[in-house]
């Protein structure tokens, strides 16, 4: 597979990405050997694999039969006209031609406005935490922010998730009101309002990259 490579002079590492067209991208710290990247890089063949599969994966069109997480189970897709059905839900297409996917996750975005919005209120009020403000957006590349206004924003992928790990995520940044930062304080703060977070963080290494 092509590899593009790039030398950054604040990166402390080898990286690898894969672009959505599988072209490969190692960044090289400066002064770090190239071939030693490369060969980083053929170690990472499992991963390449993987990776590989699930962009193909996402490429391809929405149906019935097609599999998805849909509040934290994998449920296959059963359509049945312009009705599709995704677990407990059913999703009316607007047309009969109309593009599944983008409807579905338009669905599934207005479903976690709705929702995610109301249960960091919840959360927040057990906490004692003061959230100036919650809103939920197409974020390409993490859960979940906080601000330092206190401004709560969540990825509306999260309601795709175990509700028990959606919770987590807003646990998570509802503690950045009283740390923010990663430090073992906050991790402790973590701790003491989300008994279930180490498993919740297992999940999300493990399936995150299958939603986003």
């Amino acid at each position: 597979m092509p590899v593009v490579i790039a030398r950054h002079r604040r990166a402390r590492r080898y990286v690898l990405r894969m672009a959505p067209d599988e072209q490969l991208r190692l960044t090289v710290p400066r002064g770090a050997s190239i071939s030693a990247g490369l060969r980083f890089a053929e170690r990472q063949r499992d991963w390449i694999l993987r990776e590989s599969a699930r962009l193909r994966d996402r490429a391809r069109a929405w149906d019935g039969g097609t599999v998805v997480w849909h509040r934290g189970e994998r449920v296959a897709l059963a359509r049945d006209g312009r009705d599709v059905r995704c677990g407990t839900d059913t999703v009316r297409l607007s047309s009969p031609d109309a593009d599944v996917r983008v409807e579905l996750e338009a669905w599934w975005r207005a479903a976690a406005e709705r929702e995610l919005i109301v249960r960091t209120q919840e959360l927040a009020s057990a906490t004692g935490s003061r959230v100036a403000r919650v809103s939920v957006r197409n974020q390409r590349s993490r859960w979940g922010a906080c601000s330092a206004r206190g401004v709560i924003t969540l990825n509306w992928r999260l309601i795709q998730m175990p509700p028990s790990v959606s919770d987590y995520v807003i646990f998570h940044e509802l503690m950045h009101l009283r740390q923010p930062n990663h430090s073992r304080r906050f991790w402790r703060e973590v701790a003491s309002v989300c008994a279930g977070w180490r498993d919740a963080e297992r999940w999300l290494r493990k399936h995150g990259r299958e939603i986003l």
